[in-house]
This record gives C-alpha cells, structure tokens and sequence, in this order.
C-alpha cells in the first residue's frame, strides 16, 4: 500500500500542486509517444555500445616529465648506469582543472632506460621507465585537481554540478554528468576512515548544537510515502556531523547519540517533539531550548492583535535583557573555574540574571492564573493566544534556563542553524539527490568540509593533500590518517593547511594539439 499511496501523492501534486509553467503546448504540437509513460530506463542502457573517451581538440596540452631518481638510473648491484632509451618512453595524459591555470591536459613524458650491455646483474629488469602518475581513481583520465574541483563546487559553494559541467565544457573540456556520477561514486570510500574519526571524536564532547531541514531524496523506499528526507546536523566545539536520513523521528538523533561517552551531554535545539522524545529515552541528555522561538512568539502575538502590541513589546524588553545580562555575565567568566570559584563581577550578573529570569516565570504564572477571568481590555481570542504563549514559556521553562547554571551553553542554537545554511543554499540550487549513496557522500563531505573550516583549514588545499595521498597509496586512504585530522595534526602542519594552496607554476611549454614530443 505505501507505494500505491505514493503514486497517489505524486498524481496529486502534479494536478494541484505548484507549477512554474502552467500553459501546456497545444496537442497539434505535442507527439502521441509524450504522452505515454515510456518504461525504457534512465541513462546507458545495459549492453548497449559506449562511446569511448571523449575528444577534446580544444583542450590545450601541458608538457610535464618524470625520470627516475639518479640512484635508480644505474644497477644497484654492480653500479653500471643504465643507457637511455627514447623508443621505449611513453606518455600518461590527466586532465587538470588547476586554480590558476584553465582547464587543460597535462602530457606526462615518462622516461625508459634500458639495461647497460655490460650489466649482468639477474636482479636488475631489462626496461625501466618512470612510474605513472598517481590516480584517486584507477584508469582515470581527471587528475585530483579535477575532483577537488567538482566537489568543492558542489558541497562547498552549493553550485549544481550541471553548472559546473558548463564552465568546463566553456573552456573546452566536455565532462559528461555520468562521468562525474560514476567518479564521485568511486571517490566516495576514500572518505570513509575520516568521517568514521569525525564521529569518535564528537561523541566524546558534551556540548552539541542540533538542527534539521527538508532533503528531498527521489528513491522509493518500501513503507515510505513520498521523497522528503531530512538532513541533520550536529555540531560540537571541534565537529560538524551531517546525516540524511528518510526519517525525521527521534530514532535518527538517538541513533546518533548512541555513541556518546560523557555521562551527561547538553543538545542545543529547537521545541521540536523529536528532541523532547530523545532527552526522555536518554537520561544522559539534557536539553537547551533557543530563546529566538520564544521570542518570535511574544512578537507574533503582538502582530496578530493590536491589543497584545505593548504587552508582546514590553516582553521583547525582557528577553533583550537577559540576553544582555548573559553577555555581561560571559565577559567576567573564566570558563576554568566552576560557578562558585568565579568573580564578584561574575556573581554580580549572575544575580542579576536570576532576579530577571524569576521575575519573568512569576510573570507568566500570574496571568495564567487568571484565566477564568476576563482580560483588561482583551478579546477571548487575544487572551487564548496570550496564554498559548505563556503555557508554552512555562512548558519549556527548564530547558530555557539551562544557560544560567552552564555558562558555557549559549541562549540560542545559532551556530546549529548557520552550519545548515550552505547547505540548504545548495538544496535550492539542484532541488535534490537521486540515490541513496549520492545522500551518504553528500552528509560525508558536508561534515568533512564544514568540520574544516570550523578549524579555519582552506578546504581545497586539504582535499588536494588528502586525494594526492590516496592516489599515492593506490587510490586507497593513506594508512595513517592523523595528518589530515584537525585536532591530531601539530600546529605548523595546521597553520600550512590554512593557508591557500599553493597553485603549480603556469606551464612554461604548451604542445601543439596532436604533438607527442
């Protein structure tokens, strides 16, 4: 049934549903076959022909050599050099998308010696040549530049990759969109010990901010109506973890949380049910509800009647203040000591900050204690959106005041929201995924490059360290990866990784298309 009900939605959206072009071409125009829903299947067709590699006669040809190392160039046995042999060279070509260079075909000249005559050494081969260039993905033509290019357009800057795809084909170099699917699809396993050590290390911190947004998926999945799924993000002081789940439950935050070390952990968030549910099950989380929803709903009230409109003003004043007090508390608190180990000056504000906050809960109660009574002056409709949004100050009261006993716990959850926002500018730019591994590698490098700039590191100049290190190991990730994790690596790896990528020289020979040498 759930796929039936799917089918349904999907008619109905399609009928009453919102649309951007709303005049339907006349029918002389339109062939009887558009009309009928065509069972072939998306993309290459199984055992159809290919078309080969892609020509590109525009593509302008960068000379580049690599030789072997001296020490290689003659036998290690008995010394005796090796005698160069030009027939036997051959070329390795990458296609390179560099930063300061246009997109381009490197053409690696790989030198070929052969044994001397007078070398009888049986250990020594008969040819040397120098070794292929290194590959993130084997048999490929696109070096890392191009790779790190196609994701930092994507899950950095949220550009859709048919964009990009037109940049390129611009300067020359044609990509096909399935090229680029079947790459990343490769590319994607390279990632996997990194977001693995992204997660151990935020579950052993206590303090989370916590946030979700619409992800629109387009796979069926059995038991599931529609395609909206859900991107999570959670961030802690030196992690921002994404995950896109087709649920919005609390299963997907008690699943993630499930790791968790500390004995007690504080989850910034908004008053959605999910996290509510989540603090219920785990005994271990405590909850910090963000002010500006609070807020948002004193002022709402006031826009909606006139006769809440000094009342929802003279409780914004009251909110403002606290958040003052907070900042002038956070100015004489040293983050070492406990509460009772702080300043006068902290104390000070602290007080203060409790007096305001009382007088603010007293406030509330007393008018919901009147609500048989008739209101000064309020319309029955006035008066049951006033104590809506009393009752909902009081129901999350403990968790508003959170931040007065954990000085560490800001008043809202802004940081939660603003790691969702590059996000979210990319959702609007390509509407959506279509699979389920295109989801995971989406969360993969959202958490990865997002965790990076947290860590103030230039993300391309990682991602070329990183994918080159692959590539060295025979597109496998490296066997150590602690120089790629932002805590783990010393302070003048770090300060390195921060600085823009030093961009290879402009090429100081470019061949004639077709010329080999």
């Amino acid at each position: 049934m759930a796929l039936e009900d799917a089918k349904i939605k999907d008619l109905q959206n399609r009928l009453f549903g919102k649309k951007s072009e709303k005049q339907r071409a006349p029918r002389s125009e339109r062939s009887d076959q558009g009309d009928r829903p065509s069972k072939r299947k998306r993309g290459q067709q199984s055992g159809s022909s290919g078309h080969g590699r892609t020509k590109r006669p525009d593509l302008p040809i960068v000379a580049d050599e690599h030789d072997l190392d001296d020490d290689q160039k003659r036998c290690s046995t008995c010394g005796l050099p090796h005698r160069p042999n030009p027939a036997l060279e051959e070329y390795s070509d990458v296609i390179e998308v560099e930063v300061e260079v246009e997109a381009h075909v490197r053409r690696i000249r790989r030198r070929a010696y052969t044994r001397n005559p007078g070398c009888t050494c049986e250990d020594t081969p008969a040819i040397l040549s120098a070794a292929p260039p290194a590959r993130s993905i084997p048999r490929s033509d696109y070096a890392v530049s191009f790779w790190v290019e196609i994701i930092l357009r994507q899950y950095r800057y949220g550009q859709p990759v048919h964009r990009t795809l037109q940049d390129l084909r611009d300067q020359g170099l044609a990509v096909s969109p399935g090229t680029v699917a079947g790459g990343l699809q490769a590319i994607a396993p390279l990632f996997e010990p990194i977001v693995e050590e992204l997660y151990c290390k935020q579950m052993s911190e206590q303090l989370f901010h916590h946030d979700e947004t619409r992800w629109e998926v387009f796979v069926e999945l059995p038991g599931k109506v529609g395609t909206r799924w859900t991107l999570w993000v959670t961030r802690s002081p030196s992690v921002v973890f994404y995950c896109i789940d087709p649920s919005r439950s609390a299963a997907v935050p008690g699943a993630h949380f499930a790791g968790l070390q500390a004995q007690q952990a504080i989850i910034v968030c908004d008053r959605y049910s999910a996290y509510k549910k989540l603090a219920r099950l785990a005994l271990n989380i405590l909850l910090a509800f963000c002010w500006a929803p609070m807020r948002r709903d004193f002022l709402d009230a006031g826009r909606a009647f006139a006769e809440l409109q000094e009342w929802a003003l003279e409780w914004k004043e009251r909110i403002g203040m606290r958040y003052h007090l907070n900042q002038l508390r956070l100015e004489q608190w040293a983050p070492e000591h406990p509460i009772g180990e702080q300043c006068a000056g902290f104390h000070q504000h602290q007080e203060a900050l409790l007096g305001r906050m009382q007088d603010m809960h007293e406030e509330a109660t007393r008018v919901l204690a009147q609500t048989g009574a008739p209101g000064a002056g309020l319309s029955k409709r006035a008066r049951t959106q006033q104590n809506k949004v009393l009752s909902s100050l009081l129901e999350h009261w403990s968790g508003l005041r959170v931040f007065v006993d954990h000085p560490e716990v800001p008043i809202d959850h802004k940081r939660g929201e603003n790691s969702i926002r590059t996000p979210v500018t990319g959702r609007k730019n390509d509407h959506g995924l279509g699979s389920i591994w295109s989801a995971e590698l989406a969360a993969t490098l959202f958490a990865i490059l997002q965790t990076l700039v947290l860590w103030g590191i230039n993300p391309r100049h990682w991602l070329l360290d990183y994918l080159t290190a692959c590539a060295e190991n025979g597109a496998s990730p490296p066997a150590q990866i602690d120089a790629f994790l932002p805590w783990a690596m010393d302070d003048a790896r770090r300060v390195d990784l921060s600085r823009p990528y030093a961009c290879r020289a402009p090429p100081a020979e470019l061949l004639p298309i077709g010329e080999d040498t």
